[in-house]
């Protein structure tokens, strides 16, 4: 690369910085100014507008070509892929709410919890329901009110409760087969999602079990807990998704099933009316809007960003960067991946998003150093995932905050498992082996 492309390949990068300092700056003045949810009042999809007018300025080239590769990056197989699969994992988390199955799951995990485990019970239970659903804000949204009257009623720490509860959706949004985290990790580095699983759980599962043990020894109360009347029809739909997910099943067929089983359950054993399904359909497809629209922008960006060197430029300095590391195999390498999407999402608060952003350069390194796919998607996502757990202005902290009366940073400070699922994590890159060398798999 010469002196002219290296000074283009900096300067494609400039309105991705632009992107991160709108998004970012804009929240962290409104925090200072006391604004409820301030990294959120400047959604993403609008944030990112004016860095592509930069990207299109920058682009050396008629407007009219400009626009083509902004339509090309946003046009991506794997973006739109992406894209569909969002729109479909939300339909499924609206029926299946609208339906009774999210009440069914969380009521009966709550009846099988001992009043002396309330703190892991309700690890566990977020756990599960985020792992079914797919989604930490969704397993917050549903389980903070029943969290919250928990605390209350047996006088725990409502900030230690606050931490279980993210600590939950955090392990089960990192592992589900319909997360947008799982689905962008695969997706981007040609991964199957139950290799990805499977790589990932060998990693979060002690995690998981430590972070067990120390919330049962945090808790102390011994009383009794009210559990609402359900039906345990209503945990088929997400049982049957989980066991067709593991098994292989293509994820539009398992979503597609998923919706028509939890609407089926709900009618037959509920009082759900058939006749609401394409509202909430058309609801769960609505819920997923930003983030749609945010990964098609940030693939446009990023197209700018990889037809201009910049790509291949931090990758280059990544790749120097780790190979200065003296680490046998590509143990280098894999940390390089680790702190790319971390800090990709410190800077954005957007777990999805600083995967999408990660993506090529971690694919570049993992294809150039004998990581598999299964291994550079399982990092991606544990790492972004570490992020997003740990980030007092992520939208799992604030909500968090504001339904437990707290500060943001209150409850991060109790997200035990993703301070375990660092170390863990580390400790696994620390003694892997070399691996075979990666084949990059057909979208």
């Amino acid at each position: 690369m010469n002196a002219a492309s290296r000074q283009q390949a900096k300067l494609s990068l400039l309105p991705l910085l632009l992107f991160v300092f709108l998004f970012l700056g804009t929240g962290l003045y409104l925090q200072s100014q006391g604004v409820a949810y301030a990294f959120y009042q400047l959604p993403g999809p609008v944030a990112i507008i004016p860095a592509l007018v930069l990207a299109v300025w920058l682009n050396r080239a008629p407007i009219a070509q400009g626009i083509d590769v902004l339509v090309k990056g946003a046009g991506n197989n794997n973006i739109i892929t992406m894209c569909i699969i969002y729109l479909l994992a939300g339909a499924f988390a609206a029926v299946a709410q609208a339906s009774g199955g999210v009440d069914a799951v969380v009521n009966a995990g709550l009846s099988l919890v001992p009043a002396t485990l309330l703190l892991p019970g309700l690890f566990v239970i977020s756990a599960i329901v985020a792992t079914a659903m797919g989604t930490s804000m969704g397993t917050i949204g549903a389980l903070a009110p029943i969290a919250l009257g928990l605390s209350q009623q047996a006088g725990l720490e409502p900030a230690l409760v606050a931490g279980a509860l993210l600590s939950g959706a955090m392990f089960g949004d990192n592992l589900s087969i319909i997360s947008d985290t799982t689905i962008a990790a695969t997706r981007t580095q040609g991964a199957e999602m139950k290799d990805k699983f499977r790589e990932n759980f060998k990693i979060a599962m002690p995690a998981a079990l430590i972070t067990l043990l120390l919330f049962a020894g945090l808790t102390s109360s011994e009383s009794a807990v009210t559990v609402k009347e359900f039906n345990w029809t209503g945990v088929l739909p997400y049982a049957a998704i989980l066991v067709l997910a593991i098994a292989g099943v293509n994820v539009f067929v398992v979503l597609l099933l998923g919706i028509v089983l939890a609407a089926l359950q709900g009618a037959f054993f509920a009082d759900y009316q058939l006749a609401n399904l394409g509202k909430d359909i058309f609801k769960g497809f609505a819920n997923m809007q930003e983030i749609f629209l945010l990964s098609m922008f940030v693939g446009a960006l990023g197209e700018f960003v990889k037809q201009q060197g910049g790509l291949s430029w931090i990758a280059g300095h990544i790749a120097y960067l780790a190979g200065k590391l003296a680490l046998a195999g590509n143990k280098a390498q894999q940390l390089a991946i680790a702190a790319l999407v971390f800090i990709s999402n410190l800077c954005i608060a957007n777990n999805t998003v600083a995967i999408v952003i990660a993506a090529d350069v971690s694919k570049d390194l993992a294809e150039h150093n004998n990581i598999s796919p299964k291994r550079s998607a399982s990092l991606l996502d544990i790492f972004s995932c570490i992020s997003q757990g740990l980030v007092p202005y992520g939208a799992q902290a604030l909500l968090l905050g504001a339904s437990f009366s707290l500060s943001p940073w209150e409850v991060v400070t109790q997200s035990y498992y993703c301070l375990i699922l660092a170390a863990t994590a580390l400790i696994a890159i620390a003694f892997s082996k070399h691996q075979a060398k990666a084949v990059t798999a057909t979208s």
